[in-house]
């Protein structure tokens, strides 16, 4: 584990489901909310803390399916955890897998996208995410960095904030649990290992290394903003706005 957000002064929990993918520009930022962030490795020795010591949670992505939980004693195990802490009324925030997660815990299925989404794309706000506090500040257009070939339904009594065009459901929220299928963290120096370890991958949207790079590169900046103000949001979200799962 390693510190580095805390909402209402209480630890905020990473969980981490791959050693590849981090939290990127999200650790960055709450340390610069001056947060405690704890990240735990999800793994079968993980040691989860009480429901007390944390005041939210952030489920980082893997490429394992959402809906192959059941073959995975670790994720079953997060799994476990996190329906506590959605019972506890923890603010959650889901990041790709993470997000999917939260959407089957909410009652919403996943499954297999029409097609692979690698690299930079442009989703945009719904009329719900227009009015959104956990998107203020956000332009009704913006890009984000992709690595999925899975998408979730959205859960029944949440809201779509945010859609695509090749993936339509982008991201989610009901009460203080919060889902969203894209990256905005990621560096394109990340981008470039994710490449190198998921090589064969690319293959299947006809794209290099090389090219995932320098999409993260151009739009690097905007998204990193955009992810400081996704943070700032979601802390606002805990402290003040804890409605109902």
């Amino acid at each position: 584990m390693s510190i580095c957000g805390t909402i209402d002064n209480v630890i905020l929990l990473g969980i981490q489901n791959c050693a590849t993918e981090g939290f990127g520009l999200f650790e960055t930022h709450l340390a610069e909310h001056g947060k405690d962030f704890l990240i735990l490795q999800a793994d079968h020795d993980a040691e989860y803390p009480n429901l007390e010591e944390i005041g939210g949670v952030v489920i980082g992505g893997t490429p394992i399916s959402a809906y192959t939980i059941s073959d995975h004693p670790f994720l079953q195990k997060e799994v476990a955890f996190l329906e506590k802490a959605l019972e506890a009324n923890k603010p959650c925030l889901g990041i790709c897998f993470g997000a999917q997660v939260l959407a089957q815990l909410l009652g919403a299925k996943v499954r297999r996208n029409e097609r692979m989404e690698i690299g930079c794309y442009e989703v945009r706000l719904t009329s719900q995410g227009r009015r959104d506090p956990v998107l203020n500040g956000f332009p009704s257009t913006f890009p984000v960095f992709h690595w999925h070939g899975d998408t979730f339904e959205i859960p029944p009594g949440a809201d779509l904030l945010a859609e695509g065009d090749d993936c339509r459901n982008q991201m989610f929220r009901r009460g203080n649990v919060m889902g969203i299928q894209f990256h905005l963290e990621v560096t394109h120096e990340e981008a470039g290992k994710w490449a190198e370890r998921y090589v064969s991958e690319l293959r299947t949207v006809g794209k290099t290394e090389n090219e995932i790079v320098a999409e993260c590169r151009e739009k690097e900046a905007e998204m990193g903003n955009l992810a400081g103000l996704l943070v700032r949001n979601f802390l606002a979200l805990g402290e003040g706005s804890r409605g109902a799962v």
